[in-house]
C-alpha cells in the first residue's frame, strides 16, 4: 500500500471521488460511469492481474512473485482438476 500510495503521491494522480451509495445496489452502468471495477472472479484472473501490475511486482521482489506464482498454479490445478459434487450427482448415474 504505501509503493502504490507513493506512486500516486510522486505522479499526482488524484484519488477518485468516494461513493456515497451502496455500490452492490448500482447497475453495471452506474458503476462504469464512477469507475467502479469488479474484481477478478478466480484465483487465475487475480494472480494475472498481479503480474501485469509492474509497480506491484517490483515492490514484492522478483522472490515473492516467483513463489506467489508456484502457490498460485498448484491451487489453480488443484481447483480445475477437483471434481465438483454437483459433478458427481449430476453425471455420474448418467454416465
Amino acid at each position: 500500500m504505501l509503493t502504490a500510495g507513493m506512486d500516486g503521491v510522486r505522479n499526482r494522480i488524484e484519488p477518485p471521488d468516494d461513493a456515497r451509495k451502496n455500490i452492490f445496489h448500482m447497475t453495471p452502468t452506474e458503476r462504469d460511469h464512477n469507475g467502479i471495477a469488479t474484481l477478478p472472479g478466480s484465483l487465475h484472473e487475480a494472480h494475472q492481474a498481479l503480474l501485469a501490475d509492474d509497480l506491484i511486482c517490483k515492490a514484492l521482489g522478483p522472490h515473492v512473485v516467483e513463489a506467489l506464482t508456484c502457490v498460485a498454479n498448484a491451487e489453480w490445478d488443484a481447483f480445475r482438476t477437483a471434481v465438483h459434487p454437483w459433478e458427481l450427482e449430476r453425471y455420474l448415474a448418467t454416465y
